[in-house]
């Protein structure tokens, strides 16, 4: 599989929030918004992090990040805490899988965690300001989509190589004397 572009997350993100939303308004009459809320948040978890090991090339362990997503999402279930570290759970959880499959490198995974926070700033503003769960939703993943842009990997500056060559011309001289000297002290 290839890593997923832009426009990938874009369709994502409105399919997405097209979920959501029909969910939230078919549901929330018969249970309350409150636990539809707490329906959707694992549910949109679920499928977004299928999507992403639908696009990684990394193949281990994914059996095992499921069921450890699953557990948590359930003990997070369980516990019942605010809404909000509700949300914040799910993040960590996705931002966490996504470092895993997507990066090698810490550089890279802390600015997909600022990719995170942007999202769920911009989930609050969009429910804030509009009040539409479609918006809101739309909004965490279309930001989320962004992390296509931190590169897998960030390597520091190389040594030029003249300056290689050098330090191993040093190396060999030693390594020559030092040879040298031991088939003195044997030979003698």
């Amino acid at each position: 599989m290839k890593r997923p572009t832009f426009l990938h997350g874009v369709f994502v993100a409105a399919i997405l929030g097209f979920f959501a939303s029909v969910v939230v308004a078919t549901l929330t009459p018969f249970v309350g918004l409150g636990a539809v809320i707490r329906l959707v948040i694992p549910a949109l978890g679920l499928a977004y992090l299928l999507y992403l090991f639908s696009r990684s090339n990394e193949r281990l362990g994914r059996v095992t990040a499921l069921t450890a997503w699953g557990a948590l999402a359930a003990l997070v279930w369980w516990t019942a805490p605010s809404l909000p570290l509700y949300l914040l759970v799910h993040v960590a959880a996705v931002w966490l899988i996504r470092s895993l499959y997507f990066y090698s490198g810490v550089l890279p995974a802390l600015l997909d965690l600022g990719v995170s926070t942007l999202s769920v700033s911009a989930t609050v503003w969009a429910i804030s300001r509009s009040g539409s769960v479609f918006l809101a939703t739309w909004c965490f993943f279309l930001v989320q989509a962004l992390f296509v842009a931190i590169p897998p990997t960030v390597k520091g500056k190389q040594k030029s190589q003249p300056i290689r060559a050098i330090e191993n011309e040093g190396f060999e001289q030693a390594r020559r004397q030092a040879d040298q000297a031991l088939r003195q002290l044997f030979t003698q």
